[in-house]
């Protein structure tokens, strides 16, 4: 896939993928490139500066991850209502279970296998382990809000 940087007459600018330059030309010939901000077909590639390879023996340096920016609004009431009821149903459920940390895959299969007495836990998995207690057709389901591990809280 090659990433052109692409302008409009009234030069909106975006991003097209294609598989080639001989594709972006051919969907560029036929009018199938349109801009998606006023829908104009006569496209055309605006200049971009080249991507360059690092050379083999450079350091490579990780991108400081950019923090999620949310919404400083205030919910609704009704959304309010419903996130603090959510909230509270949670740390009922919370208290009738038993926190098991990161062990929380091998302590489900146990349960689910007989291994261990049934009873409801909560701790942590990746998505990994998640996925794969799934595909075993064990129950298992993110909670809603983060929850602290016991050992942690005041």
């Amino acid at each position: 896939m090659i990433v052109f940087e692409l302008c409009c007459t009234a030069d909106h600018r975006f991003e097209g993928w294609f598989g080639s330059s001989d594709d972006f030309a051919a969907q560029q010939a036929r009018g199938l490139i349109e801009c998606p901000q006023c829908g104009s077909t006569d496209i055309v590639k605006a200049l971009m500066a080249p991507r360059l390879a690092r050379k083999g023996n450079q350091q490579v340096v990780a991108p400081q991850a950019k923090p999620q920016t949310m919404s400083s609004a205030p919910l609704p009431p009704e959304a309010a209502k419903l996130v603090r009821a959510l909230a509270t149903m949670q740390a009922e459920a919370l208290k009738q279970s038993r926190w098991v940390g990161d062990k929380f895959a091998d302590e489900s299969r146990a349960i689910h296998y007989g291994e261990r007495d049934a009873e409801v836990i909560h701790g942590q998995a990746t998505r990994d382990e998640a996925e794969a207690l799934a595909d075993e057709g064990i129950a298992v389901a993110p909670l809603l809000f983060p929850v602290a591990p016991p050992e942690s809280l005041n």
